[in-house]
């Protein structure tokens, strides 16, 4: 199948997808409080992308594509499960019709369970991302698709539970991955690069709590996204 948008000219053909972009447009990045970041909810430029991750990816590809002027998006919320995400994929992403949207969720569903909340009963993330995928395929079916690995490190709130904690985001991360192939989606490995930056600071120096990233954490995780998004067909230019 062919299909040809603003920013992507791609093809998909069982679970593949091979992109050629056209020009920069519109950017979402949606998650949970690792994307949120600290962002405002009004129109400032100075604080709408946050503090992390979303905004040092915005930052850098801002200035050198400067020319075509892209406009990007960060409507991450901190808090937010899979199920959350999907409840507000009308208002918070179709609306803005995105040319890529990159999405990093999970560590609430596993905070949620592991920890047994009543809010963790049950685990919906791999049925809430699914229904979110089939539906943006099937609302946006030309828009680029960015999936990213959760991850974690074992210091601070995962200490406790360290085994279960590895069981489930381990669960998580084949599920998105899988999710990733089956969609036509650009795969962001993140867990083995916070193991290897291990190698040169404590696991509180890059995740403070274990969960969530400190500067230096969102620092390596725009720098996988850019090294492999900007590598792949669907790199934006």
């Amino acid at each position: 199948m062919e299909t040809k948008g603003l920013m992507f000219s791609f093809y998909i053909q069982e679970g593949t997808v091979l992109i050629m972009s056209t020009h920069s447009s519109v950017i979402l990045f949606q998650g949970d409080s690792i994307t949120d970041g600290g962002r405002s909810r009004n129109d400032d430029p100075n604080h709408f992308l946050g503090h992390g991750y979303a905004y040092l990816i915005s930052s850098k590809l801002g200035v050198e594509l400067a020319a075509k002027q892209p406009t990007f998006y960060n409507r991450g919320i901190s808090g937010d499960r899979a199920s959350d995400l999907y409840a507000r994929w009308n208002e918070d992403t179709f609306s803005l019709k995105p040319d890529l949207i990159s999405i990093l969720i999970g560590v609430n569903d596993a905070w949620r369970t592991v920890n047994e909340e009543p809010s963790g009963v049950t685990d919906r993330l791999g049925r809430a991302y699914r229904h979110l995928l089939e539906e943006t395929r099937e609302v946006m079916p030309n828009t680029g698709l960015v999936l990213m690995e959760p991850f974690i490190l074992k210091t601070g709130a995962t200490v406790e539970r360290w085994d279960t904690w590895q069981e489930r985001i381990g669960q998580y991360q084949n599920l998105v991955r899988e999710l990733a192939s089956e969609f036509g989606a650009v795969w962001v490995p993140l867990q083995q690069t916070f193991n290897d930056a291990l190698e040169q600071a404590d696991a509180a120096y890059w995740l403070w709590d274990g969960v969530h990233p400190t500067a230096a954490g969102h620092e390596l995780i725009a720098r996988q996204w850019l090294s492999v998004v900007q590598n792949s067909p669907l790199a934006i230019g």
